[in-house]
């Protein structure tokens, strides 16, 4: 400890004496690696963040997101597919060790073995090392999950049947009406679960463009055709009358009318 000058005695302390009073320190004491946060760093942040947000609105002007017909919970041939990033855990439900009677494993486990995965990594791989190849535990980890992730992904989108998923969602305007007593009681507990909520089609086709006479839709809901059953035992003849006459009316019409 020095003494004499530049201390001064505080009672039985002693303090080094400052001639200048503590301040925060210049940032020209640091040239080139600091920068004050307003406006230099806040700028900087509000550019790239106009950047990135106009990139994303022009995005949305040229290829604005597809609209579909309003959700019919009462659909049940309606498949509903997940965005983008999500495909990856949609594909692996098609998995036959993950669906079915190991639906559990696809749904929660695997997803959790992911989630734990990710936030155990700081005790699995605590290397100070920042070059990847000095980490192999973390640079595995990453590279593992990337590569199923990406592999998951593409065979979602490659082999799914987007033509019949596209068709299943497309507005149709037709003169259904919802309200109308045989809708209620004969064509929504038949007929929706298989041609959709607005008869627009799903698992069954579409009623609307059919343009079926009634003697074929009354043929048809009788005998059944290809994967479609024969409603002659559950319903009366006057009933079958009734849904035909209703489907065979049906027809499109404009988004104007």
């Amino acid at each position: 400890m020095k003494r004499g000058k530049g201390l001064t005695f505080v009672g039985d302390s002693r303090i080094q004496k400052y001639e200048k009073p503590k301040l925060n320190r210049d940032y020209s004491e640091f040239p080139g690696r600091t920068e004050e946060f307003y406006p230099d760093f806040l700028l900087k942040e509000w550019v790239t963040g106009s950047v990135f947000l106009i990139g994303f609105l022009c995005l949305t002007v040229a290829d604005p997101a597809p609209l579909e017909r309003i959700a019919d919970p009462t659909d049940t041939g309606y498949i509903p597919l997940p965005d983008w990033y999500f495909l990856f855990l949609y594909q692996i439900l098609k998995y036959s060790y993950a669906s079915g009677p190991f639906n559990i494993i696809g749904a929660i486990v695997i997803p959790g073995l992911g989630v734990g995965a990710l936030l155990l990594a700081p005790w699995l791989d605590n290397n100070k090392e920042r070059l990847w190849s000095k980490r192999p535990v973390a640079s595995a980890m990453m590279l593992i999950s990337f590569a199923i992730i990406f592999y998951t992904t593409w065979e979602s989108v490659a082999y799914h049947d987007w033509e019949t998923q596209n068709q299943q969602g497309e507005i149709v305007f037709s003169n259904l009406d919802t309200e109308d007593p045989v809708y209620q009681n004969l064509i929504k507990t038949n007929c929706t679960s298989c041609h959709g909520g607005e008869l627009t089609g799903a698992s069954g086709p579409n009623l609307v463009e059919a343009d079926l006479a009634p003697e074929t839709v009354q043929a048809f809901v009788e005998n059944g055709s290809g994967d479609m059953p024969a409603f002659k035992d559950q319903l009366s003849d006057d009933e079958i009358k009734q849904i035909s006459e209703f489907v065979a009316n049906l027809e499109e019409t404009s988004e104007d009318e």
